[in-house]
């Protein structure tokens, strides 16, 4: 009954506002009540009369500055204001209204559809109830309109308003426009908007920034910043449900499943005694205490509607997928291994491109030209109908690449998705390595099996590390020329698994050169564990002439942070040093006296 009155208040106020956006006079209004609200009101006509006035009331319009132009109510004895003819007790105050009309409907609706300066002056205006602006701005989001929800949802943000006694829509408001700023690439909006709610937000909203801090944090690998993040939103939150799975998501990226899986439990029994909590919550934690991965990936897998099917099945299919077939390959006379597409592989990748309808950006190690997951339901779908798609290594390349993409970054993915895709690639793998022959990235279509290499080496990193090290090394043994720049990841590995002998033999290989600042900084690192000392600071008097940022940011406890954009930052700048910075400075703390060393080199060295 209720979800019918809903439909049917929605279809009178937005029918109701376009006949007022034409001729902002209440008979106007009126007039349309009688002759087409009607039908939004099952046909009531008594019905369609009462509620005019109450939407007419509540009503911004343009002629007065988005200032409403409210009728008084009538006294019972005084003529009725839908014009009727009739007493007012005779007429609209007889009439019940199946439920309360939400006092910020109208402007909800104008707002979703005002456009451009009509728009832009109604919220400069500052009379739109926050409520209205809230929803407006989640409607707008939820309908693909990303760049009127953000303008929308920022007005809440705006001047002087007072956030705490907004908090039933400036948390959630928040939480929306984060999202859409990491969705359109405002990077910069959003660390600001982040760092302003830290500075002078109430104490519930700096918990929740400190949260997203702590998930920026992981994102870009900084998981030093990312645990100082938690523990201080801990600190301001302290019994918050979402510190539960933030904390899970922080021990996965640090490789502890055991204490993930601790941890969780420990919320789940001191959120349990909390009466108010969400059961879904709680039951969540649960499922966290029990298995973090699986439930961080299932969290994943169902998190947006149209996904979580296509998602599902092809988890399902990776994991019951068998050996591919033999590659067709050739050597070339001077013995070089070359790898071309067959012409069942190459019709196989033509079904793909039909369905997934954007291409490998071939210029690139990895990248598409447009965005694959805009198409990503149809291709799921596609893939999972045809699964000899997977016999082309192109069609694993694409898969691979934006599996990456999108969950590259999650340890807890691993399992569900490279793993299985790993284990395939391995077949194609060994047989390149039993052929023998170098395997340039410039012959033939072998880019397209290191391209995919690469992209199970990103996917695998942070969840399974030790396994994408030793695909990363295999591969490095193929392609000796490092097309693919994995050395870097290699020695960063071995590092953090106290191989320090190792890590200098890598870092001594292949190609070198000063602008390979993360080679060059761990064969410094290497040789400073093995007590080398001397020959640290000859490759580090090197490293500093090439980026004098290095040092100044390596040893700060807090450096200004450096914005770092989609592409690989250039060498020799701060960008380059501050990415260095988040992938490794964990092993410099790790380090004894390391960090107090590079400190006393960048005093004799400046």
């Amino acid at each position: 009954m209720l979800t019918a009155w809903v439909e049917q208040l929605l279809g009178f106020a937005s029918g109701a506002l376009e006949t007022i956006r034409a001729n902002e006079y209440y008979p106007t209004m009126m007039a349309w009540a009688r002759a087409e609200g009607v039908e939004h009101c099952g046909g009531s006509l008594d019905l369609a009369q009462a509620l005019a006035p109450l939407i007419w009331n509540q009503t911004p319009l343009v002629r007065r500055d988005f200032d409403t132009e409210p009728l008084a109510e009538p006294q019972r004895d005084e003529p009725c204001w839908c014009d009727s003819g009739r007493l007012y007790r005779d007429c609209c105050a007889r009439v019940e209204m199946p439920s309360v009309i939400p006092g910020h409907l109208m402007w909800m609706l104008s707002l979703r559809e005002w456009r451009g300066e009509t728009l832009k002056t109604a919220l400069d205006s500052r009379k739109a109830p926050p409520q209205a602006l809230l929803e407006a701005g989640i409607v707008s989001a939820e309908s693909g309109n990303n760049g009127r929800a953000q303008q929308i949802l920022e007005s809440l943000f705006a001047g002087d308003r007072d956030w705490a006694v907004l908090e039933e829509q400036i948390e959630p408001a928040f939480e929306i426009l984060v999202d859409l700023y990491q969705e359109r690439g405002f990077h910069r909006k959003r660390a600001a908007l982040v760092e302003r709610v830290m500075a002078e937000g109430p104490g519930f909203l700096r918990g929740a920034a400190l949260e997203r801090l702590c998930l920026m944090h992981l994102d870009s690998g900084d998981l030093a910043s990312a645990r100082d993040a938690f523990q201080s939103a801990q600190r301001t939150l302290p019994d918050s449900p979402s510190l539960a799975y933030i904390e899970a998501m922080v021990l996965l990226h640090e490789g502890n499943v055991g204490k993930a899986r601790q941890r969780a439990a420990f919320w789940w029994r001191r959120l349990s005694r909390q009466h108010h909590l969400d059961p879904d919550q709680l039951e969540f934690i649960a499922e966290l205490a029990d298995d973090p991965q699986a439930a961080l990936a299932e969290q994943v897998i169902h998190s947006e509607e149209a996904l979580a099917g296509p998602l599902t099945a092809l988890q399902a299919l990776l994991h019951t997928q068998q050996r591919p077939p033999r590659l067709e390959l050739a050597h070339s006379e001077e013995g070089a291994l070359l790898y071309e597409p067959s012409s069942r592989e190459a019709s196989l990748y033509s079904g793909w491109a039909d369905a997934c309808e954007v291409e490998i950006d071939e210029d690139a190690a990895l990248g598409f030209l447009g965005d694959p997951w805009v198409t990503a339901p149809q291709w799921l779908q596609a893939l999972c109908a045809n699964p000899e798609w997977l016999d082309a290594p192109r069609v694993m390349q694409a898969l691979t690449l934006a599996l990456a993409s999108r969950f590259g970054s999650l340890p807890w993915m691993v399992d569900t998705f490279f793993t299985p895709l790993a284990e395939r690639y391995g077949f194609w793998l060994n047989q390149l390595e039993d052929a023998g022959g170098s395997f340039s990235w410039h012959d033939a279509d072998n880019a397209t099996l290191l391209r995919t290499g690469l992209a199970l080496v990103i996917g695998m990193e942070r969840g399974a590390g030790q396994e994408a090290r030793k695909l990363a090394q295999r591969l490095l043994a193929l392609d000796e020329e490092d097309s693919l720049g994995l050395r870097e990841l290699v020695i960063d590995q071995l590092l953090r698994e106290g191989n320090d002998e190792q890590a200098l033999a890598v870092s001594e290989q292949g190609p070198e050169g000063t602008e390979m600042l993360g080679v060059q900084m761990g064969r410094v690192l290497a040789l400073y564990r093995l007590s080398r000392r001397e020959d640290a600071l000859a490759v580090l008097r090197e490293v500093y002439s090439a980026n004098p940022y290095i040092l100044p940011i390596l040893c700060e406890d807090r450096p200004r942070p450096a914005r770092l954009g989609d592409d690989m930052p250039e060498p020799g700048t701060r960008a380059e040093a501050w990415q260095y910075r988040q992938l490794m400075r964990d092993q410099w703390l790790a380090s004894e006296g390391a960090l107090d060393w590079l400190a006393r080199q960048r005093r004799a060295l400046s």
